[in-house]
Parts: structure tokens; sequence; C-alpha cells
């Protein structure tokens, strides 16, 4: 199925760009956030990969390490058809020379000790360096830059990335499967609740950008701090909430469904109530850190930080239409 086109904050893409044409076009770098305790049971490797995605590259390490694929421990799952670098963790039962590992596109960068297994979710930021090429885009240029700026005073919605519904769609009819009681093996089954979760999200965001609120907080909207998952209840908004917003500090945030919810999907709701999956929150703005962009007559180069979850297709898709999906941070 075609997916919506939600609404974008800032008007219709400025320009048609072609992302990935070589993996080097794509990076991403893993910011973990703490430091290592230097001894424990656990390396630490700092991988770089190329063509090759995070799941993969974690029973390679298994397989080598002779290990359960399931003690391999990374923060978040990184584009296949990229360069990345991020973190895996591996139990040093039995010690392996790192620097004996051969695994086509994959180069061990450094090894560190931890006491802790790498958990989901742990890092802090990715940070993003994307080529979009394209005819004549030093004719956009004064067009580029002003969009640019408005990212980075406003940010952008916190959109779910179209690479979290499949190729083509295909995961929102995994969903409707799942919602009309068809048996899924886990895996499916998970993907399912997370693209019918994410999906209504847009939704609700789209209704936002549309009424011009994706950046405000409204009385009886939960508040969420930048760069944590903290929220809180607000009431009333004064101007101390209206001050904090406008510097960034804290993001209208809307609900991830689950048992209880409503939406706009009645038969997903049910599930997820079935189901007991618990309801969440997510911050309906994405502040986009440290952006900075070149452009040349036939590339656009943008480098950008964004918190953990967060899809880098969110500000690709307020400058440019693009031939490709993908940048999740998750």
């Amino acid at each position: 199925m075609s997916l919506p086109d939600w609404a974008r904050a800032f008007g219709a893409p400025l320009f048609a760009a072609a992302i990935r044409t070589t993996p080097q076009d794509f990076q991403v770098t893993e910011e973990l956030g703490f430091e290592f305790t230097g001894d424990g049971e656990h390396d630490y490797l700092w991988i770089e990969k190329t063509g090759a995605n995070t799941e993969w590259v974690a029973r390679q390490l298994a397989r080598f390490a002779d290990v359960p694929a399931k003690d391999v421990g990374y923060a978040g799952l990184k584009d296949r058809h990229a360069v990345t670098r991020q973190w895996f963790s591996v139990p040093r039962w039995h010690a392996p020379d790192w620097q004996t590992l051969e695994v086509e596109g994959v180069r061990v960068v450094d090894v560190q000790r931890h006491n802790r297994k790498l958990r989901r979710g742990a890092h802090k930021a990715n940070r993003f360096h994307i080529v979009l090429r394209g005819d004549g885009l030093l004719d956009y240029a004064a067009a580029i830059e002003e969009r640019i700026q408005a990212i980075i005073e406003q940010g952008v919605p916190n959109y779910f990335g179209e690479q979290r519904f499949g190729r083509g769609g295909n995961n929102v009819s995994l969903a409707d499967a799942w919602a009309s009681g068809k048996r899924l093996p886990r895996h499916k089954r998970s993907i399912a609740i997370s693209t019918a979760r994410s999906f209504m999200f847009n939704d609700y965001l789209d209704g936002r950008v549309r009424g011009a609120t994706w950046d405000r907080i409204l009385p009886g909207d939960k508040a969420n701090l930048d760069g944590t998952g903290s929220v809180f209840d607000v009431d009333d908004v004064d101007k101390e909430i209206e001050r904090r917003c406008s510097e960034m500090d804290i993001h209208p945030a809307g609900e991830l469904a689950g048992d209880g919810s409503t939406g706009s999907n009645d038969a997903w709701i049910v599930a997820l109530g079935k189901a007991r999956v618990e309801p969440g929150t997510r911050s309906l703005r994405l502040n986009v850190g440290d952006l900075s962009c070149n452009i040349v007559e036939d590339a656009v180069e943008l480098s950008f930080a964004l918190g953990r979850g967060a899809f880098a297709t969110s500000v690709l898709r307020e400058l440019a239409n693009t031939n490709a999906t993908g940048g999740t941070s998750a």
C-alpha cells in the first residue's frame, strides 16, 4: 500500500535528489553517552560496517566468539545501505583476538571492556553525514539555506520514517492481519504492533502540523523534556512553559497507542488492548542538533545529530524529495 503524504512543516520539498548513491553518501556514527569501566565480562567493539545490517553483524560476532547470538548486545539498529559506526558488546567467555576477525564489510576499529551488556536504547544520539545528489542544486542555494535556518530554529515534526512501515508499506498490511486475529511469529507480531502504533502517531502528528500546533504545547498536552524520556502533564500553558518550548527545552508529546487508547484505527486499538500493550509517549517535535549544510553544483552535504529513536528522513523530507528511505537511529 502507499503511505499517506503526511504534512510537512515548512512547505513543499525544495528539490528532487538521489540518496545513497554510494554507501559513503549516508554515514551514521553512534554516540553512547557513558564511560566504560575498563574491566568486566564484556568486550565492547567499535565496529565500522558497510553494506551490512546490525543483526547480521551481531550474529557474525557471536559465531566468532562462540557465544549465543542473544548474548551479543547493541544499542540500536543501523542502516544497511550506509557506512555506520556503532558499538557491540560480546561476553568475554573465550576472549577471542578481535583483530583477527574477518567479515566482509566489517572492521573492528576499537575494543574496550565494560561490566554490563549493551542494551537497546542505551545510546545517547546518532550523528549523520548525508549527501543528496541532483542536477543544478546551486540554483536552490538561497531557498535551501533559508529552510536549513528554519529547521535549526524550530526543529521538524518527529514522524516515524517510511522504513518503519516496510517496503511499499507492507508492514501496514501485516498490522491489519494481526489485528484481524491472524497468528504471527513473535518477531512479526512485534513488527505489527510497532507499525500500528507508529502509523497512528504519524496520523496524529499530521493533524498537529496541519493545525500549526506541532511545535506548541497546548493545555492538556504532555510535555517532553528535550533529549530524555521524561514527560509531565501540562494543565495550563503559562509564559514559562511557552518560553521553555520556544527555547527547545521541552516539546509537546503525543501518545503511542496502547490499552485504553483512542486512535485513527479502531481494529488496531482493540488489538492493542487485547495484547495489553502499555501506552507510551513520543515527542511531536524533533530537535536537530549541530545542523550544517554545504551546497555545490550537484550535491547538498548535510551533517546533524539526532537523539535515539529519531529518523533522518524526518529531516530530509522537509528539504527534498528523495528516491530512497532510511536513516533510523533506533
